[in-house]
């Protein structure tokens, strides 16, 4: 049988791990060709064209650009599943698979080292280390709501299209509604129209949201907040540290100090506005996440329109928990799906809630 995420997708329903679904289907042979396409594919062999159009001036352009996948769609659609065995058998050593806040935490850093350099366009040298670490870029999660992110990602994607790099990327919203109502979008549009350009575009529009049917093995999530919650929590931490009392930590990262209530060599514990209330960002977050296989979110409030940015910091602490397969215990108000239902960023908090619902789940890690 050959190799390529057709195959392997059968086989997963031929052994009864996921069931037939003709949206993931649809996907699923656009990977199948884009697969097909890389097995040759050599981002070096390139020709000159014209100027950049935001001037990089002339710039060596793969005589076989290939382009890439962009699959939106609701929640728990089996997307990331998808580009999970897509990477996995993408025919290119060179390849990466990673989640767009890390990513976008990880150029920061770049950028930020090239103009202490005093170098003048500090996003090329960025664009140009990461073309040179991966022909295949594999985004999980792929959204924009910062505007600094906004501001950067054209010249960005232009150096790494304009070097041959192939996108894939997964995302719950259209390209059309990346960054809507952002602050100066107009300026973000140009990134828009190459991203269209360059990305094959295709919507998982099944029916089914597979995280929500998962069976709990145990309850991780205790609401409303109260005596039973706090007692809940408690007795999870004595069984998950065997009763050890934990002590104070202070992360550090970038001159930011992160004050951690409770810490053992594996857990760790924090209420919610140690964490959300404070400027903290996803750089941080994933700190925190590498540095934890277990963590206790206590006290989590109803997230209402005046919480948008604690709403928003808190969708970015999941995403890095989720990501680095941290076992979460919480504490909250209310139930998931009712912690944020209006606000600027109840749309994406969609997919946190089905997030939450799958790290209880009895094949989650940890589990």
């Amino acid at each position: 049988m050959p190799d390529g995420p057709m195959a392997r997708y059968r086989a997963l329903i031929a052994e009864g791990n996921i069931h037939a679904d003709s949206a993931q289907r649809a996907a699923v042979e656009k990977l199948q060709l884009l697969h097909m396409r890389l097995a040759n594919y050599d981002p070096g062999r390139g020709k000159k064209v014209g100027l950049g159009w935001l001037g990089f001036g002339r710039r060596e352009e793969p005589d076989h650009a290939m382009t890439g996948l962009y699959m939106y769609g609701g929640v728990g659609r089996g997307k990331s599943m998808l580009m999970d065995l897509f990477h996995s058998s993408a025919p290119l050593r060179s390849k990466r698979r990673v989640h767009f806040h890390a990513f976008m935490a990880e150029v920061h850093v770049g950028i930020h080292i090239a103009r202490e350099s005093n170098i003048r366009d500090p996003v090329r040298p960025v664009a140009e280390e990461i073309a040179e670490s991966a022909t295949l870029l594999c985004f999980d999660e792929f959204q924009v709501t910062d505007i600094t992110d906004a501001m950067i990602l054209g010249r960005l994607f232009e150096a790494l299209f304009a070097r041959g790099v192939v996108v894939v990327a997964t995302s719950n919203r259209p390209p059309d509604d990346l960054y809507k109502d952002g602050l100066n979008r107009a300026n973000f549009l140009p990134f828009l129209d190459l991203f269209k350009e360059r990305m094959d575009v295709i919507e998982l529009d099944s029916p089914t949201d597979y995280r929500q049917g998962r069976l709990a093995t145990e309850q991780r999530y205790f609401a409303p907040l109260g005596p039973h919650a706090r007692t809940a929590m408690n007795a999870a931490w004595v069984r998950e540290t065997d009763g050890a009392r934990g002590e104070p930590l202070t992360l550090s990262i970038r001159g930011r100090r992160i004050p951690i209530a409770q810490t053992t060599e594996e857990a760790g514990r924090a209420d919610f506005d140690d964490l959300c209330e404070k400027p903290l960002g996803p750089s941080d977050y994933l700190m925190i996440a590498e540095r934890f296989s277990v963590f206790f979110l206590d006290d989590i409030p109803l997230l209402t329109w005046d919480k948008n940015n604690e709403a928003k910091r808190f969708v970015s602490l999941i995403d890095a928990f989720y990501e680095a397969k941290v076992k979460l215990y919480c504490s909250a108000a209310v139930r998931p799906e009712d912690l944020y239902t209006e606000g600027k960023g109840a749309f994406e908090f969609a997919r946190t809630v089905s997030r939450l619902a799958e790290m209880q789940a009895a094949d989650y890690p940890g589990g």
